[in-house]
Order: structure tokens, then C-alpha cells, then sequence
């Protein structure tokens, strides 16, 4: 008896996990969207390795849904041309669309999800803004704090490396953000803004 190949649902959410491909930027605070993307890989048991739309991705299930995790390779400024590319192609509309990303903006393993709104000096989120056209796309925001010096660079500081400790609580935040985007798929923005923010 032959039995065809069982074929994999038509995702219905695309997850982009924000940051910068390479050693260099491995323990980083831009990072902090592939630290969640590591969530992802350990706690469901899959691998976002195959490289499609100018990223590493996985067709996996969260949240009870279909679900195309995504981590660009482009480098966090172009990161808008991997999501549009993957978007498009499986005909994700923006409201489906959940990009996990850090913030200077929140306290050090702080969250804050988000339902649009503007880049706010995110060079990634701009880059998604610009390719997608709208700003109308679900975030969830991991705090990775401020430079604690006005004199501190700020691209010196998302791309440093941090403390272990601090690097801890920034594993700790992206686990929780793991938490969170699976409460926006299963339960729903506002659930889940009640819940994490």
C-alpha cells in the first residue's frame, strides 16, 4: 500500500525573531529575539535551521496553531526584506504577524507587548515598517535597559557584551516572551497584554 507524504499546514502566524546573525553577537542585548527564538528551539524540541527567505526558519505549532518561526539573516537593519519575503509568500497578513524583538526603552527583563506603533529607534522594527508598509504588526518587546552613562553609546550598547548576570536575567525575559506569544496566538492580544505587560 503507498501512502502520500502527510504535508505540513499553511502557517497561520509568522514569528520573526529579531537579531544579528554571527559569534560576535551571540551575547548581546540586540539579541535578545534569538535568545527567545533558543526558547523556542529547546522547550518544543524543533530547529529553525532551514534557510528560506532570508532567514533561519521552522514550520512549527504554537499556541495550538500553525506557526512559520523565522530568525533574518540579513542583519537587524534589513531585517524588514526576510519578514516581507515570508509574509508574502504564505499571504500572512500584518495582524498575524508577531516580531520579537529587544528594547532599550524597558527596564532590564521587562515586557511589554504591543499591538503597532512606531519604530521608536528600533532599526529592525523600522526595517519592517518600511517593507511591509504599515506599522500595524503585533510586538512583543524584551527590556534589555538603557546605557547608564548619557555619554554611552547606544549602538556601543545594544552590540556589547553584558554582565552574566545581567545576560541571565535577559535568558530569563526571552523564555517569558516565548510565554507570551504563545498567549497572543492561543488567547489573544488583549489577554495577553493583561497578563504580561
Amino acid at each position: 500500500m503507498f501512502f502520500l507524504p502527510k504535508r505540513r499546514a499553511k502557517p497561520e502566524w509568522l514569528v520573526a525573531f529579531l537579531g544579528n546573525p554571527g559569534a560576535r553577537y551571540e551575547k548581546t542585548r540586540h539579541n535578545a529575539g534569538f535568545m527567545a527564538a533558543g526558547a523556542l528551539e529547546s522547550e518544543k524540541g524543533i530547529r529553525i535551521r532551514s534557510l528560506k527567505f532570508k532567514s533561519l526558519s521552522a514550520l512549527c505549532t504554537l499556541g495550538g496553531a500553525s506557526v512559520l518561526a523565522i530568525k533574518p539573516q540579513t542583519f537587524m537593519n534589513l531585517s524588514g526584506e526576510a519578514v516581507r519575503e515570508a509574509s508574502s509568500f504564505y499571504r500572512i497578513p500584518p495582524e498575524r504577524i508577531i516580531v520579537v524583538c529587544d528594547d532599550t526603552a524597558l527596564p532590564l527583563g521587562k515586557l511589554r507587548i504591543r499591538r503597532k506603533g512606531s519604530a521608536g529607534g528600533h532599526n529592525g522594527l523600522k526595517s519592517i515598517i518600511e517593507c511591509l508598509g504599515t506599522d500595524a504588526f503585533l510586538r512583543v518587546k524584551i527590556g534589555v535597559g538603557a546605557p547608564t552613562h548619557p555619554e554611552h553609546d547606544l549602538v556601543d550598547w545594544v552590540i556589547g557584551r553584558m554582565s552574566e548576570k545581567d545576560y541571565g536575567e535577559l535568558l530569563k525575559a526571552s523564555r517569558e516572551a516565548l510565554g507570551a506569544v504563545e498567549s497572543i496566538i492561543e488567547q489573544g492580544i488583549d489577554t495577553a497584554m493583561n497578563k504580561y505587560n
